[in-house]
Formats: structure tokens, sequence, C-alpha cells
């Protein structure tokens, strides 16, 4: 917790970015991006050098810069089917290490690539019998299975359209798609949102999460998240503009709820990507800094974002997407490892210094 609000993580995955895991020429560029990424929307001491950072993350430091150098209470740990990287570049078996070490921390999202054809549902029943707290899919708008990199949209009815059926035959109620950051050189049009409206109306019994919601696209993003009950907006590399570029991170968050006002604010959660930067200072500054002008809030007419706000985008308004009782799913992690080494209401262990790259950190 910070400040007595309750904080879930969307997002958190150890990458491994090693050169030894690079299938096709595409893992450079991709690596290229999140690498230089942790240095520019990070403060001092929470920048790593390029040897520092292009290395296989293990499950553990994710899990300790999340609970024990950050204020995280639960975290949702996504398997990553990027093919650039033999193991996807963040491996169901670290995702099987999470849950057998730490099952009341972790939830967690299955991960497949669409344009596999039927290894893909091969996959994804695999990984539904692997896991046991499975709370959604995991899929990326590019297919990176050869030396072309090829592109699929939400509202396919031959590509996108068997997989969220089959996913809901397995029970599975909410979609995640990777959305408005190109990774590399690629067409942009398979990371516009407009073909998440498709799909939101084929399947109005999935919910449709927009991960990076506001890094591009705010109007179309925003008048998703007011027509469409089931389309979420999910703040991983967003929230970093709350460090590096907190004007811009001010007017992205307006513009989402600029349409939707409070109804939009339900829609809306925290998500930091750990370990792609370091997770505290965004957490930090969202708390305890972050307001509306009075400026911007007379002009659109928007709610002011207060105490009670920030408590659901950080745990509430994920929890009642997934379904999940928050005070009992709090309760179960007293006591544990991670709890003893930061109690609630304690300072958490400054950033990098329980990974193997802490004396790096600048």
């Amino acid at each position: 917790m910070i400040d007595g609000i309750p904080v879930i993580d969307a997002v958190v995955h150890p990458y491994n970015l090693t050169e030894e895991n690079f299938r096709t020429p595409h893992a450079r560029p991709i690596t290229d991006i999140v690498s230089a990424g942790n240095r520019s929307v990070a403060p001092e001491g929470y920048r790593l050098p390029q040897e520092g950072y292009e290395r296989d993350w293990s499950v553990e430091e994710v899990a300790t810069m999340s609970f024990v150098e950050n204020y995280t209470d639960l975290a949702s740990y996504h398997v990553v089917p990027i093919r650039a990287f033999h193991d996807g570049i963040c491996s169901i078996e670290k995702g099987l290490e999470a849950q057998e070490r730490w099952p009341d921390r972790f939830l967690f999202y299955v991960g497949v690539d669409p344009l596999e054809g039927q290894k893909a549902f091969d996959d994804l029943d695999r990984q539904m019998e692997q896991f046991r707290d499975v709370t959604g899919l995991k899929l990326y708008p590019n297919s990176w299975l050869g030396q072309e990199v090829a592109g699929w949209k939400m509202d396919d009815p031959e590509v996108a359209f068997p997989i969220f059926e089959h996913a809901r035959r397995h029970g599975i109620k909410t979609v995640a798609i990777h959305k408005a950051i190109p990774l590399g050189p690629v067409e942009l049009q398979h990371y516009r949102v407009d073909d998440i409206d498709r799909a939101a109306m084929a399947f109005p019994d999935l919910n449709f999460e927009i991960v990076h919601g506001g890094m591009a696209f705010l109007e179309e993003t925003a008048w998703q998240i007011t027509r469409f009950r089931n389309v979420w907006v999910n703040l991983e590399t967003t929230a970093t503009m709350l460090t590096n570029r907190p004007a811009a991170f001010e007017r992205a968050f307006a513009a989402l709820i600029q349409h939707g006002g409070k109804k939009a604010l339900g829609q809306i959660f925290w998500g930091t990507g750990c370990m792609v930067s370091h997770p505290r200072p965004h957490l930090e500054h969202f708390v305890r800094d972050f307001t509306l002008s009075a400026e911007i809030t007379d002009r659109f007419g928007l709610p002011e974002i207060s105490t009670d706000v920030k408590r659901a985008i950080l745990a509430e308004n994920y929890a009642r997407l997934h379904g999940i009782d928050l005070g009992e799913r709090l309760s179960r992690i007293k006591g544990d490892e991670f709890d003893l080494r930061r109690p609630d209401g304690t300072e958490p262990a400054r950033g990098y210094s329980t990974t193997a790259v802490g004396d790096v950190a600048y």
C-alpha cells in the first residue's frame, strides 16, 4: 500500500533481452525501444546502463522490485508471445515459477499469437492447464514468426474472433491487447484502437483492455470507454509520463475522461510494466502529486481527481473487472515474505537494490 491505498499493478514482466534469446532480426529494434525507454523515463537513481538492462531478468527481481522496492500489493504477470525472441521475451516458465512461489501475490494473463493458427489454440489450452489463477489473455497486433512482420486486427472474424471464442470457452473474460506503441519499424495501422469497436460489439460478454491506453489515439480511446462498458484502459507506459512529462500525462488523462467523466474514471486502471521501468517513482507521483489543474477542470467540466478516484484506479477498478474480493485477497498476503521485508507504512528499499544491477543504477 501507499499512504493507505492498495495497489494492483496490472502488468509486470521479466524480459529476457539477451542476444542469445534473439530469434529474428526484429528482436534488436524491440530491445532498443524498451532499453532506451528505461533511461528516458526514469529520474536519477532509477536509470540503468545498456549492459545492465539488456539481460535476462528473473521473476524474483520483478517480484522484489514490485513488493519490496515499491508499494505494490498484487501484480499481474503477462506471458508475452513476441516470437522474435525464443521465449517470447517473457516466458511461461517464469510465470509458473511466480505461481509456485507466490500464488497469493500474482495473477496471470496467458499469451498467444493468433497468426500461428492451430498452434495458438493449442498454446492457449496448454497454458490454461498450467496456470491456476488466469484472469486474462494477452495479445499483440503483430506477429514476428519469420523474417517479415505480419499484422492482424481485433475485428477480424477469421483471425481474432475464433481466439476470443476459444478463450471464452476456457472461462477467460478479459482480452488485453497491446496498442498505441508500435514495436519497431512496423505498420502503425495495427496499433490503432478503432478495430476494438467491432470486437466489443461482437463479444459483449468479454472485456477488452487497451494496454498503453493514452499514449496515442486519445480521442478514439476516450470515445471507446464512453460508448462501451466492456472497454478498459491500462495505464502501462502512459504512467511513466507522470515522472518525465507530468504536463503531458495531465493532458492525456484529461483527454481520456473528457467525454465519459466519472464513468470513464471507472474504466481506467494502474499498470507499470515492471521491469520496463522501475515502478516506484511513477506511483509516488500519481498518489502524491497528480491533480488536474483548475483551468483544465473548469474548461472541460471534469471531475476532481480525489483520493477515492486514485484508490479506484490503483486497485478497485481492476478488482471489479476481474471479480476479485480485494479485502480477502489482501488478507492472504499479510505476513508473507514480502510483507515482512516491507511492512505496510514503511519506506520501500532503494531502487534496484534487491536486483543484480543495484550497483550500476544511476
